[in-house]
């Protein structure tokens, strides 16, 4: 069950030697991660200054964001790292380390943007939300993505590109970043390697014979 009492669209489009692509991470969280702090060529720091995350978030969010401040962007970026390493840990099978969840743990504790029925006829709470609120629900989000309910879900692309994902599938059968990337590309290398091991099969059968 999600931490988060708001419900964000997850998945962006990345660039990169392969063109353009679809990426679904399966978690907001990691989303956020991917402004940066995940070193993969498809995902460059975008977050070079408090209108850079000011942005963002306003892309990302239902509701208004105030404009970001400086230390806003410092906390940002310390907790987007920290997903980021969490999510690396994960993904390899290793130990997470406990900086890391605290960091985690310290912006999931604050208030963070509250749920509301539509229809009403006055405004409940702020009409525009805080750097803090942001925060506090992405940390929500991760607490949820590394939480023991995905134990086992969050792992790297089995094609080598470093890509890392919480895997959502029914069947937790997922292994790709995504397949019309990575796993496409898998496709073809099984492919020329099966039209190999038949090419040597013909040959070596003549042989065989003689």
């Amino acid at each position: 069950m999600p931490v988060s009492t708001v419900s964000i669209p997850v998945g962006q489009w990345f660039t990169d030697d392969s063109g353009r692509w679809w990426f679904d991470s399966g978690s907001f969280a990691l989303d956020f991660a991917y402004t940066g702090g995940v070193p993969v060529a498809a995902a460059p720091e975008r977050l070079h200054s408090p209108d850079d995350l000011t942005g963002w978030m306003r892309e990302r969010f239902p509701m208004p964001v105030v404009p970001a401040r400086s230390r806003d962007l410092f906390d940002a970026t310390a907790l987007r790292d920290a997903i980021a390493r969490l999510a690396l840990a994960a993904g390899r099978g290793g130990r997470p380390a406990p900086a890391d969840i605290d960091v985690v743990n310290l912006y999931a504790a604050t208030p963070d943007i509250p749920p509301a029925l539509p229809g009403g006829s006055r405004q409940a709470g702020r009409s525009v939300l805080s750097v803090g609120q942001s925060l506090s629900t992405i940390a929500r989000d991760a607490v949820d993505c590394f939480g023991e309910a995905n134990h086992g879900r969050v792992r790297i692309c089995a094609g080598g590109c470093g890509i890392v994902y919480l895997d959502t599938s029914r069947a937790a059968s997922r292994r790709w970043c995504t397949m019309q990337r990575c796993g496409n590309r898998a496709k073809v290398r099984a492919h020329r390697a099966r039209k190999a091991g038949k090419a040597a099969n013909a040959v070596k059968a003549p042989l065989s014979a003689a």
